[in-house]
């Protein structure tokens, strides 16, 4: 009986992992888009736009990492892109919460830093702003 319920525990478990969506399929692109403001001090979200401190993100979403031409990126991205590859929601949501922490964590090398020093620690502002970067296509 025991062996029973712990296998139906473990199933319904995983039914519920298995139910939820991606952390994007939640979010709200017109509340992202609000707080994406608070990002354009260091990044560009149009279509060709320029590289500032940080790369231009028009297609962030599903792009290598670390493959926008004409920025310079930081040793520590350069080093962790084959790692991380194609940007998605869930890389980006770890991401945004501490971006060294998530280089080094990719990489295995506690050594490496990010150039992005910004959190975005409140994890629906995260849901949000992915929702809006997923429509920059």
């Amino acid at each position: 009986m025991k062996l029973m319920i712990k296998a139906s525990t473990i199933g319904l478990a995983m039914a519920v992992v298995l139910a939820v969506p991606p952390a994007s399929a939640e979010g709200d692109a017109a509340k992202g888009e609000k707080v994406f403001k608070k990002c354009t001090a260091c990044h560009t979200a149009e279509q060709g736009g320029k590289n500032k401190v940080g790369p231009n993100l028009f297609g962030v979403m599903g792009r290598e990492a670390a493959t926008v031409e004409g920025f310079k990126y930081s040793k520590g991205v350069k080093a962790a892109g084959p790692e991380i590859g194609a940007w998605d929601a869930a890389k980006v949501d770890e991401y945004l919460v501490d971006p060294t922490k998530y280089l080094r964590n990719v990489s295995g090398d506690k050594k490496l830093k990010s150039k992005m020093t910004f959190k975005l620690p409140k994890a629906s502002d995260r849901t949000d702003v992915i929702a809006y970067l997923e429509t920059l296509k």
